[in-house]
């Protein structure tokens, strides 16, 4: 779980995009969110996204932003049963799949996001592209490791 700020603005006020990867498949889920957002915005973009799929992890792993590490985090997994994981200072590629996954979507995003206020409007698809994807570690794509089939893009 992690972060990547320092997009345009777009139509509601979100200046970055909240990363989930999923250690197991390399499944990705992106969120939108403002550069102001608190330890609880977090909680429930966690909800939201990733509990509302996938159901509760085991473990977290995340940087050792504020915004996870805050008290609230540390009551919210220690009720749920879950290990919240930080990454060292010295060694941030613990979290290396986040990272991996990040690095793909300041990639993508490069091109164009400057041109369009509603880049926040196009997680969806990019999301769904990153996931589509055959990985080099896995040989599939997340879809079919998370046990769903191949997606089917439309003929053009």
């Amino acid at each position: 779980m992690d972060f990547v700020f320092g997009l345009p603005k777009d139509a509601r006020g979100n200046t970055g995009i909240l990363v989930f990867v999923d250690r197991f498949s390399k499944m990705v889920h992106l969120v939108a969110v403002p550069e102001t957002i608190t330890a609880s915005g977090c909680a429930c973009a966690f909800a939201d996204t990733i509990f509302r799929l996938h159901g509760l992890p085991r473990e977290l792993v995340s940087d050792r932003d504020p915004r996870f590490t805050a008290d609230f985090w540390r009551s919210v997994f220690k009720s749920l049963g879950t290990r919240l994981k930080m990454s060292t200072s010295d060694h941030p590629e613990s979290d290396g799949q986040t990272e991996r996954a990040n690095r793909v979507l300041e990639e993508i995003f490069r091109g164009y996001v400057h041109s369009f206020k509603s880049w926040s409007e196009f997680l969806p698809m990019v999301e769904f592209a990153i996931n589509n994807s055959v990985l080099a570690s896995t040989t599939h794509t997340p879809f079919y490791v998370n046990g769903l089939r191949h997606r089917v893009y439309p003929p053009y």
